[in-house]
Formats: structure tokens, sequence, C-alpha cells
């Protein structure tokens, strides 16, 4: 390990890293997969910087076992990805792909042999384009569509998998993908665009039963969350942050822990009882008890309410401004690992018992790094960025927040969404044009303190 020194984790805390099916496989027309809303997407022209695909991505699909054996020599004991919906049903309901489903059970299987605990998510942001065509999230069969699929997959991996997530980050959905148009697919819906959380938050609660029913263990729903600071102490900008944390962070965990939505979404046109489209009995299935809740943060927000002059014209009540005085990654993002820490106490505080144990299902950063002469990439930004945001989970956990587990994103650099292949998340560098993996110093710098924390438990 370092020089530095980390407090024990709990027993049983479990260290990994995270990745997502569109980001690494690949393979986007091999052996059955139908496309999906990101293949249609990127197609667009000027949506993706450079004009960049994942069509081959770091081409997982193939390379597969390659990856799992870095994943051992890094010594983890989870590993969080994600089933592509389109691969084991392609037109995102009916008939079945086997060959999509044989590849989620080699990989799982491989994956236990090198003891590693396979944490599937079934949703991150690859729908199926059939369903889009059919109206996407914004229809509500898009959700019974969703617990079909949730009940294939885990009828053939259930037996082998304690965990499951069923949505990855259903805000950024929301926002990004249907509301400003920035992620697949494209729509730019703004304020209509809230129908998309709540037949996403239906997917889930029917997605849940569906594997309790085939015999899931555990069940969980990843969120991202950002803590939400005001501009200034202003009653304006105040009221515009209690807004957006209402939107951003309690959208799509108040009626997951406490079976409604917040009353503060009041400031979007949404009544008390929800979204126009909630129907009765639709919260009592999302309200499901969950085992875990999935937190992802990179970065708090800073909020001021829009200009009073331009107020009655601004579609949101709240408007975005620069965070100043940190570091910042490659992304532009501010590193704050102390809001974690907040987010973390926050959440305890929100929910008391209703929250379920924690875990961190994504933390890390963008870092401009490129292999030096001797082709080694010395990632001292994300070492850096890394240490912080764990003693951050430290602390949290000192302050009482029962947090599981820690997952690093990324395992390696991939296919970054609307940036293509410009922002570098990975503890490997991955050298896009012939695919070879080298671990950085970052990747030493966490195998380190993994088994130095399993050895301080020993």
């Amino acid at each position: 390990m370092s020089d530095l020194e980390f407090p024990a984790f709990p027993p049983g805390f479990s260290w990994g890293v995270a990745t997502s099916a569109y980001q690494i496989e690949g393979a986007v027309a091999e052996d059955g997969r139908g496309e999906s809303v990101w293949d249609t997407f990127c197609r667009r022209p000027g949506v993706i910087r450079d004009g960049q695909t994942g069509d081959l991505a770091v081409d997982h699909y193939h390379r597969w076992p390659e990856d799992v054996e870095l994943m051992t020599r890094l010594g983890i004991g989870t590993y969080r990805f994600s089933l592509a919906w389109p691969r084991i049903q392609p037109a995102g309901s009916g008939a079945v792909n086997a060959p999509g489903l044989d590849f989620y059970d080699r990989l799982t299987d491989a994956l236990l042999a090198g003891g590693i605990t396979p944490m599937p998510t079934l949703y991150h942001w690859d729908l199926p384009q059939p369903l889009e065509d059919a109206g996407g999230w914004m229809a509500r069969d898009t959700a019974y569509r969703f617990a079909e699929y949730a009940a294939i997959a885990a009828e053939r991996l259930a037996d082998r998998v304690p965990m499951w997530i069923t949505l990855n980050e259903p805000f950024v959905v929301t926002a990004y993908g249907y509301a400003l148009g920035i992620h697949a697919p494209g729509k730019t819906l703004l304020l209509d665009a809230l129908a998309t959380a709540h037949h996403q938050l239906l997917g889930h609660g029917l997605a849940t039963s569906a594997l309790r029913a085939a015999g899931a263990g555990e069940v969980a729903i990843t969120n991202n969350y950002s803590p939400a600071w005001t501009a200034s102490d202003d009653p304006r900008d105040v009221a515009a942050t209690t807004a957006y944390d209402a939107l951003h962070n309690r959208m799509f965990t108040d009626p997951v822990l406490l079976g409604s939505y917040p009353a503060a979404l009041s400031a979007f046109g949404v009544g008390p009882d929800g979204p126009d489209c909630v129907r009765d009995g639709d919260l009592a299935i999302i309200s499901a008890p969950l085992d875990a809740l999935g937190v992802n943060y990179y970065n708090p927000t800073r909020i001021s309410a829009p200009p009073e002059t331009t107020a009655a014209e601004s579609p949101l009540p709240f408007e975005l401004q620069p965070i100043t005085g940190y570091q910042v990654t490659a992304f532009g993002w501010p590193v704050v690992p102390a809001g974690l820490t907040e987010m973390l106490t926050i959440l305890a505080r929100r929910y008391g018992d209703k929250l379920p144990p924690v875990h961190i299902t994504e933390n890390g950063c963008s870092v401009a790094d490129q292999p030096d002469d001797r082709g080694e990439i010395d990632d001292q930004p994300r070492i850096s960025y890394l240490d912080g945001h764990i003693r951050a989970v430290a602390d949290a956990i000192a302050a009482g927040v029962d947090v599981r587990g820690y997952l690093v994103w990324t395992l390696m650099d991939n296919f970054e969404w609307a940036e293509g292949f410009h922002q570098r998340f990975g503890l490997v560098h991955v050298d896009f044009e012939t695919q070879r993996r080298t671990p950085k110093a970052s990747f030493s710098w966490y195998r380190d303190l993994i088994a130095a924390q399993a050895g301080s438990r020993s």
C-alpha cells in the first residue's frame, strides 16, 4: 500500500469496480443483439463528440476473459456490470436471445471462479429501440416490459447472483435523455419528461416483484446523488435549491422508501400525488421493501433562482451555478470528497430507519492520462481523488451511516456517452486503436488498499 493509512472498514465491507454494457461491450450487431436507443442516437450527426460510437467500445464482449483476469489481479470482491437488455431480448418484449443470456452466464461463472461476486444492473440506459419506437419510458407499458425482462434474466442467473440492481440513475434518463436531449433517445420534452420518472419507478417496482418471484435474493436501485448547495441565503435561491433537491435527489428516492413523491415537486407543477400519470396502487408497487440503496456520487451542485427579469419565462425554477475554489477533473467537475460524506449523512437523516444499507455503486474521476515513454500511466490525480472519497466514506460510517461497499467507476477506459472516447475514468488504460489494456498507477494503489483492508481484518 501507499504510505497513507486508512481506517479499517467494517467486517464484510466489499471493494469493487463498476462498468456498463454499452460503454464496454461493443459487438452491437453480433449473436442476435437487437438495436438500442444508444445505437440509434450515436448515428445522429453532432450528438456525440467527433461522431464516435459504442459499436466496438472496448470490445469486452470478446475480451471478457482478459478483463476478468484484470479484476482478479486487482483483488476486488464485487463487480457491478450491466446486462444489455437488447442483447437478451432484442425487441424489448417477446422472444429471448439465447446467445445473449449465454454470454452473461459465462461471465457470471468466471467471476465466481475468480472469487468475485457479480452485481448485475438490469438497466443502464440501453433501452431496446423497438420499445422507444412505441413510446419508450413515456409509455406506461415499458414498465411492464421491463419486469418481463427482469424475470428472464433472474430465471437464468439468480441462483448465482446475491444482489440485483434494477435501474441506474433514472434521474439522468429523465433529465438528459427525455428533457434536454443530451443523451439517448435525444428528446427535448422539458417538464413533460416527468412521466418518464414515474414509469421508470413503476418499472423498478414491478421488476422487484419479478426478481423475487424468480428467486433473486437482494434487490436495490442505484441513484446518482448530488448535495444541493444554495448560491446565497436569499429566499429565492433557497427555494430554488429546495426544488432542485426534490428533482435530483428526492424524486427517485422518496417514492421508493416513503411511498410518496416530495411536496417540493410542486415547483414543477407536480401535484401532491405525483405526476399526472400516477395511477391508484402505483406507489404501493414502487415502495416494495428494498434490501439496499445504490449511491453514485461525483460532485455537489450549486443552485440559484433564475434572474427575476427572466424568471417568468424560464422553463425551470432554478439555475445551475459554477462551484469554484476546488480542483477539477478532466471533465471540469469539482473535486469535493466532503460532499459524499454530506450526501450520505443527508440520506441517513432524511430517511432514518427507512434507509436500507447503502452501497457506493459508482465513484471516480476522469483524468487526461496517457502512457509515458516507458508505457506507464502515473495517474496521481485519480489516486488523490479516490483517496479523498474513500476517506469520506469512512467519515460517513463513523457518523453512523450503514455503508456496505465501495465501487470505483470504472475498471477501464471506455465509451463515455456524449463525450465519446475523450474522457478516461479507468483504473486500466485502453488504447482504443489496439484495445491493449495497461493497468495505471491507480490500479496498483487500489489493489494495495484492498489487500491492506483484508489484512487488517485477518
